[in-house]
């Protein structure tokens, strides 16, 4: 029972690993399976990812979010606070990580002052921020992560490329906030969030400055396999138990599933067409069907407008629930808080995410025309 709700709670992965199996029965498994993996891309998800899990076992992340909202006492700015930690946290600690750090910090302040009302317009929110904010940094998003080493794009130009998308999210959810968020009193809850453990905390800052650095490829990968692991194995073992390992175990899969169409003659010449036609809608409109991680993984094999995919992948993870994996840690947090207004919450999803994609699509088109 335990190993079938694995699955069942891991349902991408899950559909990844069907994806793959399928598709080895049109390519049989050989020795060039091996070069379908980025080996790089999965040592940095892991070495981040464990580190932050470390960080935030120490409430990192929970005591500085607090003491920030504590700072603003209005409904409008102390929901702008939150979508802009959850922004700024999913550009160094990727969109999942900063949800789940920080959704909770936003039902705490609403539902401790009665204001629960502005739950799921907070929670979009904070959910187009964290997919969305991740765009400028190589390590933002896992999509970004796999692109910036799998196309050598230098530092300079993933910013250039990103910048202007970025900018603009920025904007329309601020606007969001200030035109539907009204400016009535907000006084939070005081809790006891304990104190910083000032040694660990230095401790990990330095292994996630560490992990950086390998994204940016001033140590070598492999480095991280050994350093990370063997640090956090004495300071915090739940720390590598924590790690997002079905997220891992998705990448692999869809390394296999991407690499063996990209070997069917069939998919290559209709993906290839697509794709080179129109990379920006085209990787938009993938992200809506199979989320802009496997998209990037996929399309990667059939263009080398890299330009495009990038933008692409990133702002294709606004519009539905599964355009990106990290928008289903919201819906299953509101679930949990308000089981009774599903539909309602994906409505409002839907309005709010398609219209800010909308106007990113059509920006971004006409610039990178």
């Amino acid at each position: 029972m335990k190993f079938l709700r694995f699955f069942k709670d891991n349902i991408v992965m899950t559909i990844a690993f069907l994806a793959a199996i399928i598709t080895c029965f049109f390519v049989p498994p050989d020795a060039s399976y091996l070069g379908y993996f980025d080996f790089k891309t999965l040592t940095c998800l892991f070495c981040t990812l464990a580190v932050v899990c470390a960080l935030k076992n120490i409430y990192f992340f929970r005591i500085v979010a607090h003491k920030i909202v504590c700072l603003f006492k209005t409904d409008r700015s102390a929901i702008l606070a939150l979508v802009y930690i959850t922004f700024i946290g999913s550009m160094l600690i990727a969109n999942d990580m900063a949800l789940l750090t920080f959704l909770p910090l936003g039902y705490f302040v609403l539902s401790s002052t009665g204001k629960t009302r502005l739950l799921s317009f907070t929670f979009i929110m904070q959910t187009i921020a964290a997919n969305l904010g991740g765009m400028l940094t190589p390590f933002g998003n896992p999509q970004n992560l796999y692109l910036y080493s799998y196309f050598s794009i230098t530092n300079g130009e993933f910013v250039k490329i990103m910048f202007l998308p970025f900018i603009i999210a920025i904007v329309l959810i601020t606007l969001c906030c200030i035109v539907f968020v009204k400016n009535e009193p907000l006084v939070p809850r005081e809790g006891d969030y304990g104190k910083l453990n000032k040694g660990r905390t230095a401790i990990y800052l330095a292994l996630f400055a560490f992990s950086i650095a390998i994204v940016f490829r001033s140590i070598p990968y492999y480095y991280g396999l050994i350093i990370i692991p063997l640090a956090l194995l004495f300071l915090d073992r739940k720390a590598l138990s924590a790690v997002d390992y079905p997220l891992l175990l998705t990448f692999c899969a869809f390394f296999v599933f991407s690499g063996n169409l990209a070997r069917i003659p069939a998919v290559q010449n209709l993906l290839g067409g697509l794709v080179e036609k129109n990379t920006l809608l085209f990787g938009v409109l993938s992200c809506q069907f199979i989320s802009n991680v496997p998209s990037a993984v996929l399309l990667s094999k059939f263009t080398q407008n890299y330009q495009q995919l990038l933008v692409a992948v990133n702002i294709g993870g606004a519009g539905t629930l599964i355009a990106s994996l990290a928008s289903l840690i919201t819906f299953k947090e509101y679930n949990r808080h308000e089981p009774g207004h599903t539909m309602q919450y994906i409505g409002k999803y839907s309005a709010y995410n398609f219209g800010i994609l909308s106007v990113l699509m059509v920006v971004m088109t006409v610039i990178l025309r």
